[in-house]
């Protein structure tokens, strides 16, 4: 393995930018490539998705989230009984082959030219289980294979290869969709998802064999993750800091939804908007977790990484009461999803560093699924509730939460470096 300090070798320079030391190169691009891979062909889809959820008009939004959240019930005790029996080297390239394979069926669709509201619906159900279940298990493999201290200083970059991914997919739709449209762009997402697999298996190879986690299975029962996160106020307060979040982002979202619904009548139009707004948040997204988000976190902590999403979401809310335009609902959403993207969302994923393998993989995936999904579903329904409130009385309702979700970050970022140096140097929970 090429030793990260060796001079002279461009390795050194990726050194000095990203803190790497020795023996990390390999996991790291095996870590990055397979991120890449997961969102470049998500964001393959994803302009499609927002505005297949305006066919027939936004106001059966709300059905759509409970209808999500209906799909992960039902699929998280599937997992949780996957997981329990066999080792995440074999359970993660059976979920993502899975998901591959409807990939696959919406392809046929596709080509069969089946244009029903009803595939319209489905699909956006679907492409909103699927990101988040693959993104799960993603963040799940790399909190069983990187310390505590190295998540801080390598999950930033780990995110850039996402990052990059979701700059080279909307670039490949816009390129290829005329000439091989949605069912040749579904069969490119699927690849992406079998390079995903290639990927994480280079990873597991890097890291060694014999004792490492992947061999080892989670065990535990189907319903093992939910009891974790019951008896645990440190998982708990992730589930909060999850609520809140995707309670501040759903609002968001119908505000968008809303806005972009009486400024375009057609989809090609709201496509463009989406996929524009999607292309600055990747850029400055970049930008940030290259150059930034590896120090920041070094320097401010995990609670005061996490704290700024909060803070972004308020600024976000409070121009949108101001001025309720698509130029500033992009501009908000670019500002707000970057960092999150860049910022928050690494130093989430350290949390579950300290954690033990059934809180990594089973309580993880019921927050990042369960949790994170039903929160869509009771705040699309909050916000349908709002829908005739004017935006600066939901600016400022959401005033206190976000100053009480502030709170909680920062009390998260404590109990993490507490149990992180509670740990044996060298080990996982």
């Amino acid at each position: 393995m090429t030793d990260a300090s060796a001079p002279g070798r461009p390795i050194s320079r990726l050194a000095r930018l990203v803190d790497l030391r020795a023996g990390e190169a390999g996991p790291l691009a095996a870590a990055f490539g397979m991120f890449f891979c997961l969102l470049c062909g998500y964001t393959l889809l994803r302009p499609l998705r927002d505005a297949m959820g305006l066919v027939g008009g936004s106001g059966h939004l709300p059905w759509l989230f409970s209808a999500t959240f209906a799909a992960m019930l039902a699929l998280v005790p599937v997992f949780g009984r996957i997981s329990a029996r066999l080792p995440p080297r074999r359970f993660v390239p059976l979920v993502y082959r899975f998901f591959a394979l409807n990939l696959l069926a919406f392809s046929a669709l596709a080509w069969l030219d089946v244009r029903a509201v009803w595939v319209a619906r489905v699909f956006f159900v679907w492409i909103s289980v699927y990101n988040l279940f693959v993104l799960s298990v993603f963040w799940s493999v790399l909190a069983d294979s990187f310390a505590p201290e190295q998540g801080r200083r390598l999950f930033g970059v780990v995110a850039a290869g996402g990052t990059a991914g979701t700059l080279v997919g909307p670039a490949l739709a816009a390129a290829l969709a005329p000439a091989i449209g949605a069912a040749g762009l579904t069969l490119l997402a699927a690849a992406l998802l079998e390079g995903a697999v290639f990927a994480y298996a280079r990873l597991v190879a890097t890291q060694g064999g014999g004792e490492h986690p992947s061999r080892r299975a989670v065990g535990g029962g189907v319903w093992g993750g939910l009891r974790a996160l019951a008896a645990s106020p440190y998982l708990l307060a992730i589930a909060a800091y999850m609520l809140l979040h995707t309670t501040a982002a759903t609002l968001i979202y119908f505000e968008q939804a809303r806005i972009v619904g009486e400024a375009w009548a057609d989809t090609g139009a709201r496509t463009r908007f989406f996929a524009l707004v999607d292309v600055a948040v990747s850029a400055l997204t970049l930008a940030l977790q290259v150059f930034v988000t590896g120090r920041l976190i070094g320097r401010i902590g995990v609670g005061g990484a996490l704290t700024l999403l909060p803070l972004a979401a308020l600024g976000a809310f409070a121009a949108l009461a101001l001025d309720p335009r698509p130029l500033v609902l992009g501009l908000a959403q670019v500002a707000r999803r970057s960092v999150d993207y860049a910022l928050s969302r690494p130093a989430r994923e350290v949390l579950y560093t300290v954690v033990d393998r059934e809180a990594k993989y089973k309580a993880k995936s019921a927050i990042d699924t369960l949790v994170y999904r039903g929160g869509d579903a009771a705040s699309g329904w909050l916000a349908a509730s709002l829908a005739g409130v004017g935006g600066g009385a939901v600016a400022a309702g959401v005033a206190a939460p976000a100053l009480g979700w502030a709170a909680l970050s920062l009390w998260l970022g404590r109990r993490q470096a507490a149990r992180a140096a509670a740990l044996e140097p060298g080990r996982t929970p």
